[in-house]
């Protein structure tokens, strides 16, 4: 059973992949850490993660260091969007990100194109969302040091970055299940994304 979780920053997604990956006993990939250690590498490296060059150089990272704190950094977020909207990371990384849906069981991933790209096939997809200024509200309580104006503006703007790049920009699939976290606790929003799932479960038997 493959599950595709995808959504915009500081959604939600990934606690839902998360728990969906718990409830059901399946692996889980983040698949935004593999563009984020695109983007680090390419800092640590003192390219530019605007330069479709520099970027795809980047994508020959080891497997290590996806457990590397720093790809959870604020930091590294926009690293990771500027990085990914180069057709030749995303190509790079595509197969990666395929074979861990492919293995025998089945896999939960989160990120923006899983439903569309990833797995398009996938038995469950969920679409989840929020609010600009809940996500930003979320973002800023674990980043106390910005102001929530500057927490706000970078959201939007990722998130538009993300929407208009040319190759797998983050939409909703058409067969998506749009999940809204605006107004729900983490406990309820699970309980919601497990429920869509399991419709869907059941609508394939």
């Amino acid at each position: 059973m493959i599950i595709a979780v995808d959504g915009p920053a500081a959604s939600g997604k990934g606690t839902i992949a998360r728990a969906l990956a718990a409830h059901y006993g399946l692996p889980h990939l983040d698949t935004g850490l593999l563009y984020r250690a695109v983007g680090v590498s390419v800092a640590r490296a003192g390219g530019n993660p605007d330069d479709p060059d520099d970027a795809l150089a980047a994508c020959d990272f080891p497997d290590e260091l996806l457990a590397d704190p720093e790809l959870r950094s604020e930091e590294a977020g926009p690293l990771a969007s500027r990085a990914s909207r180069h057709p030749g990371v995303r190509a790079a990384l595509l197969e990666r990100q395929r074979a861990f849906a492919a293995q025998p069981g089945g896999a939960v991933l989160d990120g923006r194109d899983i439903g569309t790209v990833i797995a398009p096939d996938a038995d469950a997809k969920l679409f989840v969302t929020a609010s600009v200024a809940v996500r930003a509200r979320r973002r800023h309580a674990e980043l106390a040091a910005e102001s929530l104006e500057s927490v706000a503006a970078e959201i939007a703007a990722r998130d538009k970055r993300d929407m208009e790049r040319a190759d797998a920009p983050l939409k909703q699939a058409e067969d998506a299940d749009l999940l809204d976290t605006s107004d729900l606790s983490i406990g309820a929003a699970v309980q919601r994304a497990i429920a869509l799932v399991e419709a869907r479960l059941q609508d394939r038997a």
